[in-house]
C-alpha cells in the first residue's frame, strides 16, 4: 500500500473494496471515490491493483489506494486491516466482492468437492468472514459501519436450481452469514447487506449483461445508506428480493 502525504484522523469515509481491481468491484470503487471516500483497493495481484488504481485517480486524486489483499490469507487480511487503522484510525465501509467460480460446467453430483467447490467457499464464503472478523473492530470502536456483500440470485433457495452448484451453495452461505452477522451488530451502528448487482456483463458474467455501472450502483447505495436504513437485508436495485 502506497504511502499518504498526510496520515491520521481521515477526512473522509473511508471503505476497503476485496477484488477492487476488475470487473464490479472496479467499479464499486470509482463510485465510491467519486463521492468523495477515501477507497482502498484490494487486489490479490499489487501490480494490477496500481494500475486500477492510478486508471481511477486520474480523475479523483489520493482518493485510491491499492492493497495487495487476499481474502484466502488470514494473515494477510489481519496486516492489511491493521495498517488501515495505522494510517486512518478508522474504517467506515466494507464491500466484500471477491468472488471466483461461476461454475457453469459442473453438476453437483459430478462436483470438483475437493478443488472448484473448497476455493469457491474459501473465497466467497470464508472469505468475506474473515475480511468482516477483521474490520468490524474499526467499526465497533467509531460505532459506524457498512457492510456489504456482494451476493447473487444464484444463491436464493427460494428460486435455486441445478447449476453452477460451486459458485450458488457458497453465496447461499453467504447470504445466511449476512443475516446472522447483521442481527449480532444491530444497534452497534453497523449496518450489514446483501447486494445482488444482477447479471453483468463482466469477465466472470460474460457478454450480454447489464451495464457493469448499474450492477454496481446497488452495492454504493448499501455501503452508503442513512443511519437508519436497513439492515440484515438482500437487495437488488436498492428494492428487497426473496432469499
Amino acid at each position: 500500500m502506497a504511502r499518504e502525504p498526510d496520515p491520521g484522523k481521515h477526512k473522509h469515509r473511508v471503505s476497503l473494496v476485496s477484488g477492487g481491481n476488475r470487473g464490479i468491484g472496479f467499479e464499486v470503487v470509482r463510485q465510491l471515490a467519486a463521492l468523495g471516500h477515501t477507497v482502498i483497493l484490494g487486489s490479490r495481484d499489487l501490480a494490477k491493483g496500481e494500475a486500477a488504481a492510478r486508471a481511477i485517480g486520474d480523475g479523483v486524486p489520493e482518493r485510491v489506494i491499492a492493497a495487495r489483499l487476499d481474502v484466502t490469507d488470514l494473515a494477510g487480511v489481519e496486516d492489511a486491516v491493521k495498517e488501515i487503522d495505522r494510517r486512518f484510525g478508522a474504517l467506515d465501509v466494507l464491500i466484500n466482492n471477491a468472488a471466483i467460480h461461476y461454475d457453469t460446467w459442473q453438476t453437483a453430483v459430478a462436483a470438483d468437492v475437493e478443488g472448484v467447490v473448497r476455493d469457491a467457499f474459501e473465497t466467497n464464503l470464508l472469505g468475506a468472514w474473515r475480511m468482516i472478523r477483521a474490520c468490524v473492530p474499526l467499526m465497533r470502536r467509531n460505532r459506524y459501519g457498512r457492510i456489504v456483500n456482494v451476493s447473487s440470485g444464484a444463491g436464493a433457495i427460494s428460486s435455486m436450481g441445478a447449476g453452477t452448484p460451486a459458485y450458488s451453495t457458497s453465496k447461499a452461505a453467504l447470504n445466511a452469514l449476512t443475516i446472522i452477522v447483521a442481527d449480532e451488530l444491530r444497534d452497534s451502528g453497523i449496518l450489514v447487506n446483501a447486494v445482488c448487482p444482477g447479471w453483468v456483463a463482466t469477465e466472470m458474467g460474460g457478454a450480454g449483461g447489464r451495464p457493469v455501472a448499474e450492477g454496481a450502483a446497488g452495492i454504493v447505495w448499501a455501503a452508503t445508506l442513512p443511519d437508519r436504513g436497513p439492515t440484515g437485508g438482500f437487495f437488488r436495485d436498492r428494492k428487497p428480493i426473496s432469499w
